[in-house]
């Protein structure tokens, strides 16, 4: 994320410790987000072949890009919840998880804040 974003609620959300303009009037706590998605057969068959020929693969692009959106917006929701008007410095991580590392979890944490 290059700057402070908003989501529909006016929940601002940040990698950064502070919002250039916004000093923070109270810390509420920190809030998290966890997605965990499945891999589907077809698609790790797919992105197989797309390894072995070369190419990126897109749907695990969008698998990815989904459950990050998804963490983040838990971590606002979470943040609204608490009072909070803003989560700065925002950290997101990525884990394969499972037996076979068939599923990944995706988890988003900062601190909620008012400013």
């Amino acid at each position: 994320m290059p700057g402070p974003w908003k989501d529909a609620r006016g929940i601002i959300v940040t990698t950064t410790p502070t919002i250039e303009g916004r000093p923070i009037q109270d810390y509420l706590g920190i809030v998290t987000g966890e997605v965990i998605v499945g891999a589907n057969l077809f698609r790790d068959l797919f992105a197989n072949i797309r390894d072995i020929v070369g190419g990126r693969s897109g749907s695990y692009e969008r698998i990815l890009a989904e459950a990050r959106e998804q963490a983040i917006q838990e971590l606002q929701a979470e943040c609204g919840a608490r009072g909070g008007n803003a989560v700065v410095g925002i950290d997101l991580d990525y884990e394969v998880i499972g037996d076979t590392g068939s599923m990944l979890m995706v988890s988003a944490s900062g601190t909620a804040v008012k400013v």
